[in-house]
């Protein structure tokens, strides 16, 4: 039977592309009654009916899946953040890269706006960008027009399946539509009283840009560490994984434990402090969190 990758979801409809075709298809009720959901970016073997219907008849393993935006096999994230209106929030970055690191997708750091920042803004921002960069973490800058900053980006996107999520009201639409100016996504405008925007899109696809594929849709709208378990948080913090093998006590958790290497890592400004603050309340909020029957 022939195989493909599934590229929209609608309406109970799954769209499979196979090579250059594109087959409407459905799923087969065994799905159903083993709770399993085809998932945009599920690579699948399907049954053809006709040239353009057929059934989704098998799920290959997933690499990872994402709950909302409903989405399998994710490669990187590009983590939208403006370095100005809204500003810059290394607390709420520092949330979406645990989120992103917990389900093994590369995150991609981008900071817009820049050109809208006063020298001594430009600094400070600057500052924080190096430090993500030394912590391993890909950081791009872009202006306000995203046009500006594509260069810098498409070569990210090669050869990938990519999510765009981050601060609400960044443009992550307006980035999506400079990149395909033919998509032409509806965005409504940011709520001066709430700070926020509203995206319109009401199902998930995958876009072409390139070699590579784009979901259409803002990404992680749920930013609660329902899923991730103490033991793991520390495993999303890149330099806490490197300092960590230095602790005295294996499966350290980086608290209260005597003779913590990460610990002492902050204490030598070798870990950024902000970022071990936010993982202690990180670490309190998944311990606080009610137990999932």
């Amino acid at each position: 039977m022939p195989d493909g990758k599934i590229m929209k979801a609608l309406s109970g409809f799954y769209y499979v592309k196979d090579e250059d075709r594109v087959v409407q298809c459905r799923g087969r009720g065994v799905f159903r009654k083993q709770k399993i959901t085809p998932l945009v970016g599920d690579y699948v073997t399907y049954q053809a009916e006709n040239d353009q219907e057929g059934y989704v008849t098998e799920i290959e393993k997933r690499k990872n899946e994402l709950v909302r935006p409903p989405i399998a096999n994710v490669d990187q994230a590009v983590l939208v953040f403006s370095a100005i209106e809204p500003s810059f929030s290394t607390s709420l970055l520092d949330r979406f890269l645990v989120l992103v690191e917990s389900h093994q997708i590369t995150p991609i750091i981008c900071i817009s706006k820049m050109d809208l920042l006063s020298s001594d803004q430009t600094k400070e921002i600057e500052q924080y960008a190096k430090e993500y960069e030394n912590i391993g973490y890909i950081v791009l800058r872009s202006s306000a027009k995203w046009e500006d900053g594509l260069d810098t980006l498409i070569p990210y996107l090669e050869d990938k399946i990519s999510v765009f999520a981050g601060q609400s009201g960044v443009g992550k639409s307006s980035i999506l539509n400079a990149l395909r100016p033919d998509l032409d996504i509806k965005t409504d405008q940011i709520s001066s009283s709430l700070g926020r925007g509203k995206h319109t899109t009401r199902h998930v696809e995958l876009l072409s840009i390139g070699t590579g594929l784009v979901a259409d849709t803002p990404g992680f709208s749920a930013l609660e560490f329902s899923e991730l378990e103490l033991e793991e948080l520390p495993f999303c913090f890149p330099e806490m994984v490197h300092y960590g093998e230095q602790c005295k006590f294996r499966g350290c958790l980086h608290m209260n434990e005597p003779k913590c290497a990460v610990k002492s890592a902050v204490e030598e400004k070798n870990i950024p402090e902000y970022r071990y603050h936010h993982y202690q309340q990180f670490y309190e909020e998944i311990k606080s969190r009610k137990p999932r029957y």
